[in-house]
């Protein structure tokens, strides 16, 4: 796909509206719906300028779009424009079997669950409601009863690093098709403290690593492009019989799939090096255009503005897609093509979404080299 045109996945965040109150919460999230979100005919129309794009993913996200009373007509819309539809709703009594086999029969392929832990004590304090984890099985359960495909989504950070060999364990036996991990961005209600440190980060890319050889589903990191640069040193590690080390010279950009390197038998899920505004669009419940849910910088709005030449022209669209303009040392990096590091993370902790991935422990050859020029002699 060529991303300077499309995007590969859009999301849409159909309300901000929750029952649950989670702490990383990027939308901060409240009870009631707001009178401005979107209305039934403009999310239509929304929706059928974005199959203008071609047959993209489309995500329903929220907030909790079970919260929208419409949505089962608004799947329907979507699979009638022939776009791929899935849906992440809130692990609450909201979601039950008779609204997902609607779903189902309105044409959606796709439901992902969140879970946060490997117990409810984990999952359950981040998530800030009890029964929340129980609600999330039980929701993966009847979904696959019915005959959904279902995935799991993670958000990994600092208070659940210990659980990742737990988490692991649980997943193999949940029957998904799919593990979408998260890398927390401290943005919405999530700090800076919250995020795991860049060492942590790589822990768990190697458990990734690992668990890809033999687990009976796809994996994906999400907001850790430098999941890409893991992978390709594992590989040539393995290959070589050399101990993992990624200052091996510079990587065609189409080395494989960013962060995600397994077949993925229906199709949803298949990227390549997908980053924020690079084969990303989000749509927020208000319309507002933004490069990620986790990049609010706002390049136009839906009501107003033509979705896809926004995507497509907009200089901020265009910056990100442009790697020869990122800065620090991912601007050096020999798998700069491959990964590009987190333009959201860049942003939340720097203001310039530009600025070189603030939680990757690898330092490029390049970048090395000029160190090691300015010490003293």
């Amino acid at each position: 796909m060529d991303f300077d045109k499309a995007p590969f996945v859009v999301i849409w965040e159909t309300t901000q509206a929750c029952d649950l109150a989670c702490k990383h919460c990027r939308a901060e999230a409240q009870p009631d719906r707001d009178p401005s979100e979107l209305s039934t005919a403009e999310a239509k129309a929304m929706m059928t300028r974005i199959r203008d794009f071609g047959p993209v993913i489309f995500v329903f996200s929220g907030g909790d779009a079970m919260k929208r009373p419409d949505i089962t007509e608004l799947v329907r819309h979507g699979t009638g424009l022939g776009m791929r539809m899935a849906i992440t709703p809130a692990t609450t009594p909201l979601t039950g079997r008779a609204q997902m086999l609607e779903l189902k029969e309105a044409g959606l392929v796709r439901l992902a669950v969140s879970l946060d832990g490997s117990n409810a004590a984990i999952h359950d304090t981040f998530r800030q409601v009890d029964g929340s984890f129980e609600h999330g099985l039980r929701i993966l359960r009847e979904a696959q009863e019915i005959g959904l495909s279902t995935q799991v989504n993670t958000v990994i950070r600092r208070d659940n690093i210990d659980d990742m060999d737990a988490m692991i364990e649980l997943m193999t036996g949940l029957g998904v098709v799919f593990w979408e991990v998260f890398f927390l961005v401290p943005m919405g209600r999530a700090k800076p403290e919250d995020v795991a440190s860049a060492d942590e980060f790589e822990a768990v890319f190697d458990k990734l690593y690992e668990l890809s050889k033999t687990a009976p589903f796809d994996i994906k990191a999400t907001a850790a492009p430098q999941y890409s640069r893991v992978v390709v040193q594992h590989k040539r590690a393995e290959n070589s019989e050399q101990p993992v080390i990624a200052n091996a010279g510079p990587v065609q950009i189409d080395v494989l799939t960013s962060g995600r390197h397994h077949s993925d038998k229906d199709g949803i899920g298949r990227a390549r090096n997908v980053n924020d505004g690079d084969g990303f669009l989000f749509i927020s419940h208000t319309g507002e255009i933004f490069p990620s849910g986790f990049l609010p910088i706002s390049a136009g709005n839906v009501r107003d503005d033509d979705v896809v030449e926004v995507y497509r022209t907009s200089p901020l669209f265009l910056s990100l897609r442009d790697r020869s303009q990122i800065k620090g040392k991912c601007g050096v990096c020999n798998f700069l093509g491959l990964c590009g590091g987190s333009r959201a993370r860049a942003y939340a902790m720097t203001g310039d979404p530009l600025a070189e991935e603030p939680f990757c422990s690898y330092l490029p050859p390049r970048a090395r080299h000029d160190v090691l020029a300015a010490q003293p002699s």
